[in-house]
């Protein structure tokens, strides 16, 4: 029996994929490579390069792979691209995640591990985050992992479909060979690392008027390896038996776009430059998780998610690999 990973190509998706390898599980990838590469995975890994609302593919490797479950990544990503183009993202992560599910179901999988996010949340009630505050998005791109979760939500009340949607905060770092790749690239801590090699000119800093310490956002950054491991953890406790659920994955604390820039410069030992620009629709102020449902729950502890921890590791991959998956 095998492990379908949807959007396996990806950042997320491919340190998943190493992981669940070395861990012995046997995985099949299907990615569109719109936004992953398949540098990003070993030759010897069954890819399929198409969509994950393909109903027909997704027959096709179930019956060609007897799919167990499946790890649903793919989706896109970019908060202030969904502002701008809800339409994309309603119509990716939704209709096709529609179609996706559907499949799955008539294939007879019924364990699934959803990629959703904090965004979710939208500007929360209270700090940190639990599972329990109100959700209620403030982009598109959360309203659609909203929607997601509530047709998974409906779908194991309905049909006895089993899930693990987990929340993430910010995603960052790298293993030995794998890291972050995205053209063009949104993310603080990759354009920061950019800044220090001098293939950007400065880091911008969107907003300085927040109502945090210093003035700008403050957010909870988790190693890539460690929310790899909570998928796998998740997996085990569905094959367990365990009941659906929504889980954060977090830290319990924040750092904020200064600190980053300031903790990078410790790292690299660069001089990075910070231009002060308006704030981007959409951005709340602070997301900080309460993680102890994932400490609980799934036993999960994210051992590497430490600021210094996570640029070293995505220092050392940028350095082997300047031009990312290009190389």
């Amino acid at each position: 029996m095998k492990i379908l990973v949807t959007g396996g190509a990806g950042y997320i998706g491919s340190i998943t994929v190493e992981l669940l390898r070395a861990k012995g599980e046997q995985v099949v990838v299907l990615d569109d490579l719109a936004r992953g590469h398949r540098s990003a995975l070993d030759s010897d890994v069954p890819f399929y390069h198409g969509v994950v609302g393909d109903r027909t593919l997704i027959a096709r490797i179930a019956r060609e792979h007897q799919i167990e479950a499946c790890i649903h990544f793919a989706a896109l990503a970019y908060v202030g691209e969904s502002v701008a183009e809800p339409r994309k993202y309603f119509e990716n992560n939704v209709e096709q995640g529609i179609a996706l599910m559907g499949a799955l179901f008539d294939a007879r999988i019924r364990r699934v591990v959803f990629s959703s996010t904090c965004a979710t949340y939208g500007e929360p009630e209270q700090m940190p985050i639990s599972e329990r505050c109100p959700q209620w998005p403030k982009n598109p791109y959360g309203w659609s992992k909203f929607t997601m979760e509530r047709l998974l939500e409906s779908y194991d009340h309905a049909y006895g479909l089993k899930f693990v949607a987990l929340r993430y905060f910010n995603a960052a770092g790298a293993t030995k060979h794998r890291g972050e790749h995205h053209d063009p690239e949104s993310h603080l801590i990759p354009n920061v690392l950019a800044a220090a090699t001098g293939e950007r000119s400065e880091v911008v800093v969107f907003g300085q008027d927040y109502p945090t310490p210093d003035g700008t956002c403050i957010r909870d950054y988790v190693h890539v390896v460690d929310l790899a491991e909570a998928h796998i953890l998740a997996l085990n406790y569905l094959r367990q038996g365990g009941k659906s659920d929504f889980i954060n994955l977090g830290t319990g604390h924040g750092y904020s776009v200064l600190e980053v820039i300031e903790a990078a410069r410790q790292v690299t030992g660069a001089s990075i430059r910070a231009r002060m620009d308006a704030r981007r629709p959409g951005d709340p102020a602070r997301l900080v998780a309460d993680a102890k449902k994932a400490c609980t729950v799934l036993e999960w502890k994210p051992a590497m998610s430490d600021l210094p921890s996570i640029f070293r590791s995505q220092w050392e991959w940028r350095r082997g690999h300047s031009r990312g998956y290009a190389d």
